[in-house]
């Protein structure tokens, strides 16, 4: 069930008790209070779908509760119960801002009814304000006062007029999804489904059974039949996140659908046609991939018809005001806490770091700030230690190399003072990092540090 708070409001305990039982008993949470005070002290503090509340009652009677409610700005709604039922006070309730009004004696089959009827109407409410704020939050993640990056949305663009396969490169965190997302919405598609999967979080067998589905009985645990992504997305674009982690056996199964066009569920030979945009995204090197043997070059080459690089954020750093903004407002208005003022230095402090992380760990960052947070104010202390100075140039040396020799130095040299801080915990280390534990024994095997903290 949808869940659903109703807080009861009755000074009477034997009908608190009653309404308590009836409502879980239908699965709704219910806490109970045996007055208006304590009602508005628990509001305060707690948020709730529904506040059920006897009319009369000593101290603040239901009706002034009706009203403190509605002038305190909670955003729950009231049904008022009475034992004493009369016009003049039913019109009154429904004028102050009721929901409805439930006399005592009469069938609870009814309050039950009107409740179900407030629970399909927030609900309602809660999932469009959902499709609002992310479509918000897409279209604001798209802002840019970088010339790098209008150049990527301008190819991206460009693109989606095609049916052309593309694949997307840059770092973990940079907005690559955005990017699909965006090229989906430009594209005759976007009426049709998009369809993002993540290589990494499959091993290799069940990400077979996600692409593709299977039949009834085709393995143990196939207890029905089950359709693929592939089919999700037909007519629509499948998006196909961190590729470079394919085994090659998923890999050949994927060329032989991109060539065909066609799919087979596993544990049958019928073949379905497949008529989709795919997109493909990583941060690998694919040309180091192919040259050890991990990633197939006939492969390679049919996802890549447009390849977009998408930027850095240490490469758009034009763009991160804008992006502080945007999360600060979103954590403010998630956790309910207002910011009135920023310590000085901070700004300076968040604009001038490197993030390796990019997008995603300024977006971490802010909530630390958000959360640490005390009488509406962000402060530099608050940030994370290894994130409090800006790059330090001399570390670099006289040698000057290209670009991804000193992202891998960075990238190893971070990936260890993650590992000493959580004491060699892969699987923290991994959490911090925003990555699995698969990606991370990778990346230790990548730079050689596989004996040293895997045992």
């Amino acid at each position: 069930m949808y869940d659903f708070k109703i807080l009861v409001v009755d000074d009477e305990e034997e009908f608190r008790n009653v309404y308590r039982i009836m409502l879980e008993f239908k699965g709704y949470e219910v806490t109970c209070a045996s007055s208006g005070e304590e009602c508005l002290n628990i509001l305060e503090k707690e948020s709730f779908d529904l506040v059920l509340t006897d009319l009369k009652m000593e101290g603040i009677d239901g009706t002034q509760l009706l009203e403190r409610i509605k002038e305190s700005g909670f955003t729950c709604e009231v049904i008022i119960v009475t034992a004493f039922s009369t016009v003049e006070n039913a019109v009154s309730a429904m004028k102050l801002g009721a929901f409805g009004y439930f006399i005592k004696g009469q069938d609870p089959q009814i309050l039950l009814k009107e409740i179900d009827k407030l629970v399909q109407i927030t609900k309602l409410k809660k999932d469009n304000m959902a499709i609002k704020n992310s479509l918000m939050k897409f279209n604001f993640l798209l802002e840019t006062n970088s010339s790098k990056f209008r150049d990527v949305l301008r190819v991206a663009k460009k693109a989606a007029e095609s049916n052309s396969n593309i694949l997307l490169l840059g770092e973990s965190g940079t907005g690559k999804e955005v990017i699909a997302k965006y090229i989906h919405q430009c594209s005759s598609r976007k009426n049709e489904n998009f369809v993002p999967v993540n290589c990494q979080v499959f091993s290799d067998g069940v990400l077979e059974s996600e692409l593709f589905g299977h039949e009834k009985g085709a393995f143990t645990g196939a207890i029905e039949k089950r359709i693929g992504r592939f089919e999700e997305a037909n007519n629509g674009t499948l998006f196909l996140d961190e590729i470079g982690e394919l085994h090659v056996n998923t890999q050949v199964k994927l060329l032989r659908a991109i060539e065909n066009k066609t799919i087979e569920r596993i544990g049958s030979n019928k073949s379905i046609g497949i008529n989709l945009r795919l997109i493909c995204a990583t941060n690998k090197n694919l040309d180091k991939e192919i040259r050890e043997e991990r990633f197939r070059e006939d492969l390679f080459y049919r996802i890549n018809t447009i390849t977009i690089e998408v930027p850095p954020l240490r490469e758009r750093k034009e763009d991160i005001p804008i992006l502080i903004k945007f999360f600060l407002d979103n954590y403010q208005f998630e956790m309910k806490k207002k910011i009135e003022s920023i310590e000085d230095g901070l700004m300076e402090k968040l604009t001038a770091c490197s993030y390796p992380g990019n997008i995603r760990e300024l977006k971490n960052n802010i909530e630390r700030l958000v959360v640490l947070s005390e009488n509406g104010a962000l402060r530099k202390g608050d940030l994370p230690a290894a994130r409090h100075g800006t790059e330090d140039n001399h570390e670099f040396g006289a040698v000057l190399k290209p670009l991804r020799e000193i992202r891998q130095v960075s990238e190893m040299k971070y990936i260890k003072h993650v590992l000493v801080r959580c004491n060699n915990n892969i699987s923290e280390a991994a959490r911090i990092l925003d990555i699995s534990r698969r990606q991370l024994y990778n990346k230790l095997d990548e730079y050689g540090m596989t004996d040293q903290y895997v045992k």
